[in-house]
């Protein structure tokens, strides 16, 4: 099968608006962050949906399904920079736990899309 339209992925849509709340949030971060904390968040943040979007361009949904597996890898590793930055009080709890509680939604959400693909060939 394979070949959907992304834009049209709530998924996709969802981690987008994601991308956009952790480059408002990450702007605040110290200067001395800028290519650190701050450009690692952003990266594994813009994964998620860069992602979802490159897999459905391909042309099984078992290509598919490790494209979401990366996104799923990518959402969590975004919940380890958050936490870091939490840490480091570059977030306020309020923040914190609005981000944290997104990226588990929209994790859980690109696993039940996942789980809905059949993985032929």
């Amino acid at each position: 099968m394979g070949m959907h339209n992304y834009r049209e992925l709530k998924i996709w849509q969802r981690s987008m608006d994601y991308v956009v709340k952790i480059y408002e949030v990450s702007a605040n971060f110290p200067k001395e962050e800028k290519y650190g904390l701050t450009a690692q968040l952003r990266s594994c943040a813009v994964s998620v949906p860069s992602n979802i979007s490159e897999g459905a361009g391909r042309g099984t949904n078992k290509q598919f399904k490790r494209f979401l597996e990366i996104s799923m890898g990518s959402i969590n590793e975004a919940q380890t920079q958050i936490e870091l930055a939490f840490r480091v009080n570059y977030l306020t709890k309020e923040i914190y736990e609005s981000l944290i509680d997104e990226a588990l939604q929209i994790y859980k959400m690109i696993l039940a899309f996942y789980n809905t693909l059949k993985g032929e060939e």
